[in-house]
C-alpha cells in the first residue's frame, strides 16, 4: 500500500486516512462501453429482469462479478474469481501504472457531485472516526465477505460523506475536473460520469492533510464496510486488509439526496395486513395514481408515523398509532429521535408485535424502486409498506451518538456506479 504521506504504521487517531492505490479499470477497447458494463450498487439490482438487462449489455458487465449465478454461494463467489482472473489475463481489466485518488464526477440535469474514490484506513467503531447509521443483517455480510475473500478485491466503493472545510480535498478536486479525464461516459439512467488520478504527492498531502480532521458518515454500503472489518479482523496486520475502497463526498458542498428504501412483506396480503391494524392505526384508503399516494403520505408523515401499504390495487395510509400501543412495544433506552423513526416503529410495533413477521429474506424484501416494490406486491399477493425517507441531520445526529437505526433506514443518493473503478488486494 502506497500512503504518499504519513508512515504506513503510523496510527491516525484523529481522523481519517485515505490512501492512493493502483486502480483496476476496464479497458474502453476491449468492451462495447463503458456505459455497457456499470451497474448500481450490488443491492439495488434487485429484480431478475434487472439482473438479466445487466447480463445482456455486455458480456463483461460488472454484475457478473458483483452478483455472479450459480447454485451455491460457494460456487458463485469461485465462479466471480475465476471471472475476474480471465479478464485480466485477457486485458478487459487491466492496472494503472501507479498508485493514485481519482476524483470522480456525477452529472446530471442539475445534479452535480464530485468526491475523491480512495483505499481508507479501517477504524474500529469505537474510534468514532467512520459513523454507522444502519444496523445490518448478518447472512448479508457473510455473503460480501466470501464474496471478497475469493476474489482479493474491493469491486466497489462504499459512499462515505464528511462536511468539509472547502480548503484542501475540494482544490484539489476542482483543479482534477479541469483537466482531461481518465473516462467519460453516460449510462442509461442519463448520469454523466468523469473519473481522474490524482498522484501529484503534493495535491495528495493536501487532501491527507484536511481529512485528518474529519470523521465520516456511511451514508451507502454499511454491509460492505461491516465486511472490511471482518476481513480485517482475519489478516495479520500490516496487509492490504487493513484498507476498503470508499467514495468520499463533501456535503457541505455537494449534498446528497436521501430515500427511503420500502419493505415487500410477500407471505402477507393487504387485507390480512390492514385487519390486524385496524384500531391500533388509523387506516384509510386513498386515492392514486402512485405519486399522489405519495405525496400524500409526506404530507401524513409531518403529523407522526405514517405508512402506505400497497399491494391490492389500491393504497392505504396508515398512520396515527395508538401511543399506548408505541410505549408497550418500542423500547425506552434509546434517544427521542430513534423511537419515534418510522422504521422503528414498523419493525418494532408492526412487523414484530402485530404481524409477527422475522425480519428474514424469505419474509422481508428490501426495495428501493416505489414503483418496484408496488408491482412485486401485486404480481405476489403481498404487501409493499412504502416508505418516507428519513432527513439526513436526524441520521447524522444519531450517527453521532453511536446510535444505529433499523437496518435499511435510509437509501442515500446519487450512488457511485459500479465499474468503474475496482481495488485488487494483490497490487497493494
Amino acid at each position: 500500500m502506497n500512503t504518499t504521506g504519513p508512515a504506513a504504521d503510523d496510527v491516525r487517531a484523529d481522523g481519517l486516512r485515505l490512501v492512493p492505490f493502483r486502480g483496476l479499470r476496464y479497458v474502453p477497447e476491449r468492451v462495447g462501453s463503458l456505459a455497457a458494463v456499470t451497474s448500481p450498487p450490488y443491492d439495488v439490482v434487485v429484480r431478475p429482469d434487472g439482473l438479466h438487462h445487466l447480463e445482456s449489455a455486455d458480456p463483461h458487465n460488472i454484475v457478473r462479478l458483483i452478483l455472479p449465478q450459480a447454485m451455491t454461494a460457494g460456487t458463485r463467489h469461485r465462479k466471480a474469481a475465476v471471472t475476474l482472473d480471465r479478464w485480466l489475463a485477457d486485458g478487459v481489466l487491466a492496472p494503472d501504472p501507479e498508485p493514485a485518488l481519482y476524483v470522480y464526477e456525477q452529472q446530471s440535469g442539475e445534479l452535480l457531485q464530485r468526491g475523491i474514490i480512495g483505499a481508507l484506513e479501517l477504524s474500529a467503531p469505537d474510534r468514532g472516526i467512520v459513523l454507522p447509521h444502519e444496523d445490518v443483517m448478518p447472512h448479508v455480510v457473510e455473503d460480501r465477505a466470501a464474496l471478497m475473500r475469493t476474489t482479493a478485491a474491493n469491486l466497489e466503493p462504499l459512499l462515505l460523506t464528511y462536511v468539509g472545510e472547502g480548503e484542501g480535498a475540494t482544490r484539489v478536486i476542482e483543479r482534477a475536473a479541469r483537466r482531461e479525464p481518465l473516462l467519460s461516459t453516460t449510462t442509461e439512467d442519463g448520469v454523466h460520469h468523469r473519473l481522474w488520478a490524482v498522484t501529484d504527492p503534493a495535491e495528495l498531502a493536501a487532501v491527507d492533510s484536511e481529512l485528518a480532521r474529519h470523521q465520516a458518515l456511511i451514508a451507502d454500503g454499511h454491509h460492505r464496510w461491516a465486511t472490511y472489518l471482518r476481513l480485517q479482523q482475519e489478516h495479520e496486520s500490516p496487509s492490504p486488509w487493513n484498507y476498503g475502497l470508499v467514495l468520499l463526498v463533501d456535503t457541505a458542498r455537494h449534498p446528497l439526496r436521501v430515500r427511503a428504501i420500502h419493505r415487500l412483506l410477500s407471505r402477507l396480503p393487504v387485507a390480512d395486513a390492514l385487519a390486524v391494524l385496524e384500531g391500533r392505526f388509523r387506516v384509510r384508503r386513498i386515492d392514486g395514481p402512485l405519486p399522489a399516494a405519495m405525496e400524500t403520505l409526506a404530507a401524513a408523515v409531518a403529523e407522526g408515523n405514517a405508512f402506505l401499504l400497497a399491494g391490492d390495487g389500491g393504497f392505504h395510509l396508515v398512520d396515527r398509532p395508538d401511543p399506548e400501543l408505541l410505549a408497550a412495544t418500542v423500547r425506552t433506552d434509546r434517544p427521542e429521535a430513534w423511537r419515534t423513526l418510522d422504521a422503528t416503529v414498523l419493525h418494532a410495533t408492526m412487523l414484530d408485535h402485530l404481524w409477527h413477521i422475522p425480519d428474514a429474506p424469505e419474509h422481508i424484501a428490501y426495495i428501493h424502486d416505489t414503483e418496484a416494490a408496488v408491482e412485486q406486491a401485486e404480481r405476489r399477493g403481498g404487501t409493499a409498506v412504502l416508505m418516507h425517507p428519513v432527513r439526513e441531520e436526524v441520521v447524522r445526529d444519531l450517527a453521532r451518538q453511536g446510535v444505529t437505526m433499523p437496518r435499511k433506514s435510509t437509501s442515500f443518493g446519487p450512488k457511485p456506479a459500479t465499474g468503474l473503478v475496482l481495488r485488487s488486494l494483490a497490487l497493494d
